[in-house]
């Protein structure tokens, strides 16, 4: 389990997450940052993992991580993106 990971679900009825999930690919697809979208809906297992990484039984999509290390969530990455701390953020350097 190496390499950006963002989890997400292709089934929600919630319009906020599908637009934050949506929001975290953009930027990640303009920035030329590659990823590995993990669909939760798919696996039981992978929503355990994810929220086993989160450190939250109540996490919802999207999270990132990058191989076994929490990056964080929606609200996290938008503040790095912000402070134009991504590469930190997704621990990338």
């Amino acid at each position: 389990m190496s390499g950006l990971r963002v989890y997400s679900t292709s089934v929600t009825g919630s319009r906020e997450i599908k637009s934050q999930q949506s929001e975290v690919t953009r930027i990640l697809d303009g920035k030329r940052i590659q990823y590995e979208l993990v669909d939760i809906s798919q696996d039981n297992a992978l929503r355990e993992e994810m929220r086993t990484l989160a450190g939250d039984p109540k996490a919802i999509p999207p999270q990132i991580c990058n191989g076994n290390q929490y990056c964080g969530d929606y609200e996290l990455f938008v503040e790095a993106v912000e402070q134009d701390t991504l590469q930190e953020f997704l621990k990338l350097d």
